[in-house]
């Protein structure tokens, strides 16, 4: 996690610097936006991480690993692929529940199969899409990606199963 975060703070300082060096108090724009999105986001990651701890603390770890372990095979890739797909939200609530479910004793496989299916299923962004862009685009682009988790969690679970 320091890698991540050193990253994130020479990038945030260059552009700091960059701003600053534009002038017109580019840098304190720039800084009170961002305070104000932390602000935003600050409770929603509380509660993302909630969620993640208290989903490792009530599931039965030999649930999560017969559902979605290793040793699940196929069915916990479509068991992952299926929660990826009707889990709401972003980021900020999909990757702790990941980490929670994965540190909990899922499979790569069906932990993949859960972050493809959410970023190309995502039941809770249809109603969006079928309105900007209509049904029959969201009809083509839904069926055009259904290979996609499962094969993604297949590939995982077949190169990358004995990871950590």
């Amino acid at each position: 996690m320091l890698t991540p975060t050193l990253i994130m703070a020479g990038i945030a300082a260059g552009l700091i610097t960059v701003a600053y060096f534009k002038g017109e108090q580019a840098h304190i724009l720039g800084l009170k936006i961002g305070g104000r999105t932390f602000l935003e986001v600050i409770p929603l990651l509380l509660i993302s991480f909630t969620v993640a701890g208290l989903i490792q603390a009530l599931i039965p770890k030999e649930i999560i690993m017969n559902w979605l372990g290793k040793e699940a095979g196929i069915k916990g890739i479509f068991m992952g692929s299926a929660a990826g797909a009707i889990v709401p939200g972003g980021p900020y609530i999909v990757f702790p529940i990941i980490g929670s479910l994965y540190r909990a004793g899922a499979g790569i496989g069906p932990m993949v199969a859960f972050l493809v299916a959410w970023a190309l299923w995502g039941l809770s962004r249809l109603p969006y899409e079928v309105a900007l862009v209509g049904p029959k685009f969201a009809l083509i682009r839904v069926v055009s990606t259904l290979i996609f988790p499962p094969i993604a969690g297949l590939i995982a679970r077949t190169f990358f199963g004995g990871a950590t």
